[in-house]
């Protein structure tokens, strides 16, 4: 799968969604897991702002990446950020989206942040 590494050096990222886990599968409530370390993965709400244009997007982060001090509405910083596209058919329908992950999830931000 495709993926692209999102420079956050001059975007304004603000928390709108408090970290919950992310769940694989509705029926049963499993909770996610990274494929390679097998860690819980939880997902998180965050409003991207960028050259004057914003954008609401929910970000996967590994449990252990989400650290103390965040609050709803603060600055937040995404090290490691990447998007990735996807396809599929549900339904007989096509679908598509980009999903984002991010290696953790800190309060504050980034140096050089446009903040």
């Amino acid at each position: 799968m495709r993926s692209i590494r999102v420079d956050t050096s001059t975007a304004t990222i603000l928390l709108t969604e408090i970290p919950e886990p992310k769940v694989r599968d509705r029926q049963t409530g499993e909770i996610a897991k990274d494929a390679e370390t097998g860690e819980a993965l939880m997902k998180v709400g965050v409003v991207y702002i960028d050259e004057g244009e914003s954008a609401l997007v929910h970000v996967t982060i590994p449990e252990s990446g989400i650290t103390q001090g965040l609050t709803l509405g603060g600055l937040v910083s995404l090290p490691g950020l990447i998007a990735r596209p996807w396809e599929s058919v549900f339904n007989g329908q096509a679908r598509h989206g980009i999903a984002y992950r991010a290696a953790a999830l800190t309060a504050g931000a980034t140096v050089g942040a446009g903040v």
